[in-house]
């Protein structure tokens, strides 16, 4: 089975990340073999729409499972609709990430347990449930204070394991809104093509004409 777990290096031995849309590394395992191929996050720096970006990245290199921290309502949409299923993973390394869900030690998610957009500057607080105030407050800047790099580590105070998922939210609107705004800027880049091609289509007739009449 191919499985993903965000990460927050490049290696089995790397820290898992609580983060799922702007983690730095997606780490693909075979669950058989342990062979696996570390990917870097090409949603980690987005302005918005990480989540459903991450979330189709790891849809399209084969992931049948997805182990994270937290899942915000976009994500978990996209995730659901291609029938792969997020795990809420321990404190740990990846290869021990792995090891737990192969030994079924891993709680499956029914819904979103964070809000859209919590990666951007707030995240969860993984002892309290709440915002994450100070802890991300400087972005997702891997080293910047942020304990056992981005902060997500022992530092957190994990106690208690991730909390309980809450209720999901409506991913609908969200996710229409972010499919408006790519039509949108199609419909731009198009209505330009049109334009420049009618331009060109004007001046080859008027080259055309002229060279009619000098002949």
């Amino acid at each position: 089975m191919r499985i993903v777990v965000s990460a927050q290096g490049e290696t089995l031995d790397a820290l898992a990340s609580p983060v799922f849309g702007r983690c730095p590394t997606y780490i693909f395992v075979d669950t058989e073999t342990l062979v696996f191929e570390a990917v870097p996050n090409p949603a980690m720096s987005q302005g918005g729409g990480a989540g459903i970006q991450a979330a189709q990245f790891v849809v399209e290199h084969g992931a049948q499972a997805v182990l994270t921290g937290n899942l915000g309502p976009n994500a978990f949409n996209v995730l659901q609709a291609a029938g792969v299923p997020g795990y809420l993973v321990p404190e740990g390394t990846v290869r021990q990430v792995v090891d737990a869900f192969k030994a079924g030690q891993v709680q499956p998610m029914g819904n979103a347990n964070v809000a859209a957009h919590a990666g951007m500057g707030g995240g969860m607080d993984f002892a309290s449930g709440s915002g994450m105030g100070r802890g991300m407050g400087r972005g997702m800047g891997m080293g910047r204070g942020m304990g056992r790099g981005m902060g997500m580590g022992r530092g957190m105070g994990m106690s208690g394991g991730f909390p309980p998922a809450a209720p999901a939210q409506p991913p609908v609107e969200a996710v229409t809104a972010s499919e408006l705004t790519q039509l949108r800027e199609t419909l731009t880049e198009l209505r330009q093509q049109l334009a420049e091609t009618m331009e060109r289509i004007d001046q080859l007739e008027r080259d055309e004409s002229g060279g009619s009449e000098q002949g």
